[in-house]
């Protein structure tokens, strides 16, 4: 709907319908879900906006995580019967780790159920966000017909037959008039309560004008104080263009950002840049698309500076120079091209060797690090292997480029099976995956049944010893080994230490011991899933001179542990995210 009233589409696509313009991958269509984010760019009152439209199903949330990483502000849509959804919670603490400033829109007013009072108080309890109302709806369900004006103090009314691109400005409903009078005056108190200027009038009693009452919005709105929440339906086009007029009045644009830190040459002094086209150009490269047009594409936050096409740029990740053939403004799978880009566009670059997910580009001269993203580990797996011979080869290629798309989808190789296996954050992620693997790489593959990635700990402490003595081409192999197993603090890894003497076991073994020791953490001993966070360390053993070997310590290292593990109270933990 932003799209059709900002003109950059003449007829707007519906979910329903699978006709969406941001949702243009087959399975988006059929499922009626956003599985990949998107990019396009609009205009509303000579302004320019670039979007994101991020997936919400929590299996794509790596999709939302390297957007908010490069968006200066974000629009979080709830569902006015639903309220505040699990998902939904995710994501706004994923913003919050990254300082996204944002606008609420309760969407869904037409629908049976809906309520908007209570959509809002589900935003305090369950995401612990400071709600400012600035619309209220009018009607509600199916008499639903538009949305009241707090900072305006007037009713707009949206037309049907034009799908709403034009609308009447009304009085408010007699009915409406107190709730509304009353939720003006709340509206005022809570600006004024985190904003200086407005605390102000407030206290000289002095009623704000709009564009103060605006300003101040805007201000509480950027330092994160506040959250204004409008309301609609998209379907019923009713709402939309006034979440336009406030993306432009109160998220921030590039300039009010603040300079993005990064890392100079030496990798200690930090290096800043403003966002101005003046500065050095850098930029994140924020997702890479494999696209059957272009090759591969590789979008691109710019922070600062600018940047024509044909340029050498340096990728400051890997310490190699890439040139940049061509740059592209992305409309979902449509694209027009650049001449040159500037501070705060979200755009393609096409015809680079090597981007990856999460590398900085700057000028080769005045090189900056800026951080990467951070993604969460795969929790699910399922074996895969080629159907035919013809598949094995293509097979290989395809997931790997997909893993290149997709930094929570990784390929690994079952050392005990020799099986592929691939891993994702859920099996709707790993289905869609195998479905593309057929359709857009056209190779066709088994796979087994998806695996939770399990993990094991210990939950006691105990000590155990492990004893190695055997003869082997005519030498003795002979080792002990004593250790003391115990839970490690959460996260941690698996740690060892070692508190016996020289006179005891030799230094020069002791590596020996702590890598074997280690290495059989790999497989637990409940069901062969990983041992992790185990705190081991080695508390005695017996040494032979002429009889004692790195092989002989090294096993019963193994033995030690593994006996250890299974004393020590030994427990399955489920992925957490």
């Amino acid at each position: 709907r932003i799209l059709y009233y900002t003109g950059r589409v003449h007829r707007p696509g519906d979910v329903d319908d699978g006709a969406t313009q941001m949702d243009y991958m087959a399975q988006e269509r059929e499922r009626g879900i956003t599985i990949m984010s998107a990019a396009t760019t609009c205009r509303w009152r000579d302004h320019q906006i670039n979007i994101i439209d991020t997936p919400g199903h929590v299996d794509f949330t790596a999709e939302v995580e390297r957007s908010l990483r490069v968006l200066d502000g974000a629009v979080a849509v709830f569902c006015g019967v639903g309220g505040v959804e699990p998902q939904s919670e995710t994501v706004w603490r994923q913003a919050d780790r990254y300082g996204v400033p944002r606008i609420a829109f309760i969407n869904k007013m037409d629908r049976l159920g809906a309520d908007f009072g209570r959509a809002v108080e589900s935003m305090v309890e369950r995401l612990g966000a400071r709600p400012l109302i600035v619309n209220l709806p009018i009607g509600v369900e199916d008499t639903f017909t538009g949305v009241v004006d707090l900072l305006e103090m007037n009713a707009r009314i949206l037309n049907e037959e034009d799908m709403g691109a034009t609308y009447e400005t009304a009085t408010i409903p007699a009915e409406l008039a107190g709730e509304a009078e009353t939720a003006r005056a709340e509206l005022i108190e809570s600006v004024a309560e985190v904003d200086e200027e407005l605390e102000e009038l407030f206290l000289a009693e002095t009623e704000p004008t709009i564009e103060q009452l605006r300003a101040g919005i805007r201000r509480a709105t950027l330092a994160g104080k506040l959250v204004p929440v409008f309301c609609g339906s998209a379907l019923k086009n009713k709402g939309v263009q006034k979440l336009l007029d406030a993306i432009v009045d109160y998220l921030p644009s590039p300039l009010d950002r603040p300079a993005i830190a990064g890392m100079g040459k030496d990798g200690e002094e930090v290096e800043t840049r403003a966002p101005s086209d003046e500065e050095p150009f850098s930029a994140l490269a924020f997702k890479i698309l494999a696209d059957p047009f272009s090759g591969r594409l590789a979008f691109m936050r710019v922070y600062s500076g600018r940047l024509e096409a044909g340029k050498t740029v340096l990728n400051v990740t890997t310490g190699k120079r890439e040139r940049i053939q061509r740059l592209l403004r992305m409309h979902a799978d449509k694209r027009e091209d650049l001449k040159e880009v500037r501070t705060g566009d979200i755009v393609a670059a096409v015809g680079f060797k090597e981007i990856r997910t999460g590398d900085t580009l700057a000028l080769q001269e005045k090189p900056v690090l800026l951080e990467a993203m951070n993604f969460a580990e795969p929790v699910i797996y399922m074996a895969i292997e080629p159907k035919t011979k013809a598949d094995q080869d293509k097979l290989g290629e395809a997931l790997q480029s997909m893993a290149d798309e997709d930094p929570s989808f990784q390929v690994r190789k079952d050392p005990d099976s020799g099986q592929t296996v691939i891993w994702g954050m859920g099996e709707l992620h790993l289905e869609i995956m195998v479905d593309r693997l057929m359709r857009e790489h056209r190779v066709a593959a088994n796979v087994g049944r998806p695996q939770v990635a399990y993990r094991e700990t210990v939950s006691g402490e105990t000590r155990s010893r492990g004893e190695f003595s055997k003869e082997l081409a005519g030498k003795t192999n002979f080792a002990q080994v004593e250790l003391l197993i115990a839970p490690g603090a959460y996260g941690t890894g698996n740690t060892f230490a070692s508190e016996v003497g020289e006179d005891v076991i030799p230094a020069e073994f002791v590596p020996y011991i702590e890598n074997s020791a280690k290495q059989a953490c790999e497989t637990g001993v409940l069901a062969g899933y990983p041992l992790v966070d185990v705190a081991i360390k080695l508390i005695g053993g017996r040494f032979e001179e002429g009889e004692s070997t790195e092989m002989g310590f090294r096993n019963a290292a193994v033995t030690a542990l593994w006996d250890g593990a299974k004393a020590a109270n030994p427990v399955l933990l489920e992925p957490v995210m």
